[in-house]
């Protein structure tokens, strides 16, 4: 708070206009920023606490209630802009560029390859726009990590090449095909050094469209990220950041589980509903169009006759599930 409310009032970028704009941040990045230090993973919504209790996030009474009381104070102070809901990333790139920001939040990749090289003094070797530990509170900070499963691959139940697809699926996510799939061809995409580590040739740098034309990080297709093949395209400094301030922080997400078809049901009926209720009031509340004190127990008694309880049990269900196989 100190840090942003010192960005507000000083000029910094030393135009003699008072222009600086203390924290950039788009609205989906709250959650990711602020959550954790008030004890949940709003990320996920859904998350399970130590015991194995599976909780929605805004739903938590005494914790989502003092995120929001939080997120209010800095919009009361100017500290989280009037706009916020509608800020994007061009915007905040433009602000970088004309040096009138303080404080953003993005994915890693961003920090060097976005906005730090929007200033004109940026040389590559030191961060302008660097990453940091995560906010703490009365509960420690971490950052939510992405899920391993980011789709689903499926095989029509008429096709007559069922385990044809099965065994291309199978390759498709062996060593041998992932390091297809992310290097391409020594020689050819990439060359090793001395000391045995991989680079990326030129062309694959400055013409992704041909890089793409020969399978490699296509989208789509069966994949797993790969840290060292990302690490050679970054800064250096930007690769001692990310593991000094952002990977001993990693925590999982909430699991994917797949639904069984009574699951499915219940949930098409009841979480669209509830998640478009939850984010309507996020805003109301952080904005001050609903107040805290006189609305909160209305809002929670509201997700109740919603069926967040019902919500709960499935996903309690789920991730008994989960935790029994993975045991």
């Amino acid at each position: 708070m100190a840090y942003l409310r010192k960005i507000k009032e000083t000029d910094l970028n030393g135009n003699g206009e008072n222009d600086e704009i203390p924290m950039s941040i788009q609205n989906a990045f709250l959650p990711y920023a602020f959550s954790p230090a008030f004890g949940m993973d709003l990320v996920s919504r859904y998350y399970a606490d130590d015991q194995g209790v599976v909780h929605f996030a805004p739903y938590e009474k005494e914790k989502y209630k003092a995120y929001l009381s939080f997120l209010h104070g800095l919009y009361e102070e100017g500290l989280l802009e009037q706009e916020f809901t509608s800020l994007n990333r061009d915007q905040i790139t433009a602000r970088c560029a004309n040096d009138q920001t303080g404080v953003t939040f993005d994915y890693s990749w961003q920090m060097s390859n976005l906005y730090s090289a929007q200033y004109p003094n940026y040389d590559k070797t030191v961060g302008i726009i660097a990453g940091a530990a995560p906010l703490s509170g009365e509960y420690a900070g971490y950052y939510v990590g992405r899920n391993p499963v980011s789709g689903i691959f499926g095989i029509n139940a008429k096709s007559s090449n069922k385990e044809l697809a099965i065994k291309f699926l199978d390759y498709a996510m062996s060593d041998e095909a992932q390091d297809l799939y992310v290097w391409g061809m020594e020689g050819l995409t990439y060359e090793v050094d001395a000391d045995g580590v991989r680079h990326f040739l030129p062309k694959c740098t400055e013409d992704t469209i041909w890089y793409q034309g020969l399978g490699i990080n296509a989208p789509n297709m069966p994949s797993q990220q790969s840290v060292p093949a990302t690490d050679v395209l970054l800064a250096a400094w930007h690769v001692q950041n990310d593991r000094d301030f952002e990977e001993p922080y990693i925590v999982a997400p909430y699991p994917e589980v797949y639904s069984t078809e009574e699951e499915a049901e219940i949930s098409g009926m009841y979480q669209v509903d509830i998640q478009t209720y939850v984010d309507e009031n996020a805003v109301a509340f952080i904005t001050g169009t609903k107040n805290l004190e006189d609305d909160f127990d209305a809002y929670i008694a509201t997700l109740e006759s919603m069926q967040i309880g019902e919500m709960l049990k499935i996903r309690q269900a789920q991730y008994d599930r989960f935790a029994s196989a993975t045991k």
